[in-house]
């Protein structure tokens, strides 16, 4: 049976035809549209590594079956810059902040963790504080342990959001 489904993946729309309802939409991403930077790290939507915007919000895409998302926005680490209203060529920042702050080591869980942190001040949700950062960040796990560098640069990060919403 074939399954049609249409979905805008970082500002483009995607028609597409789906032969297995029970395809996810890290596979989707990766498998068909070559976007890779959604990692398949547990695939049980325990570590975080495939997270995704979906119509705004973070989800982890290895739990989301691509057919219930018809018609949804997606934004995945290959459009961040771009769905921020940069030309491409400039880090969103977010990315900006991990650099900065050594947000990483391995780099396997960093796009997940920055788009995670990306919900997550869109969200309002990040406060201040560094602990509340880690719990609103607590389905990323980083198995370097990198979460002090994280933390700085999810509230450097939204400093930077502050000062813009309030310009």
């Amino acid at each position: 049976m074939s399954i049609p489904l249409t979905l805008t993946v970082n500002g483009t729309v995607r028609d597409l035809v789906l032969e297995d309802s029970r395809v996810t939409l890290l596979d989707l991403l990766r498998e068909r549209l070559h976007l890779t930077g959604s990692k398949k790290g547990c695939d049980r939507g325990q570590c975080g590594a495939c997270t995704v915007l979906v119509d705004g919000r973070r989800i982890n895409a290895c739990l989301a079956l691509a057919v219930s998302l018809d018609g949804a926005t997606v934004i995945t680490i290959e459009g961040l810059a771009a769905s921020g209203g940069e030309s491409g060529d400039a880090l969103h920042p977010v990315q900006a902040a991990f650099i900065a702050h050594d947000g990483f080591q391995c780099g396997f869980c960093t796009p997940g963790q920055i788009m995670s942190a990306v919900g997550l001040i869109a969200e309002g949700q990040a406060g201040t504080d560094p602990e509340r950062v880690r719990e609103g960040m607590s389905g990323n796990l980083c198995r370097c342990g990198a979460y002090a560098g994280i933390s700085e640069a999810v509230l450097a990060a939204q400093g930077i959001a502050l000062r813009e919403d309030a310009a």
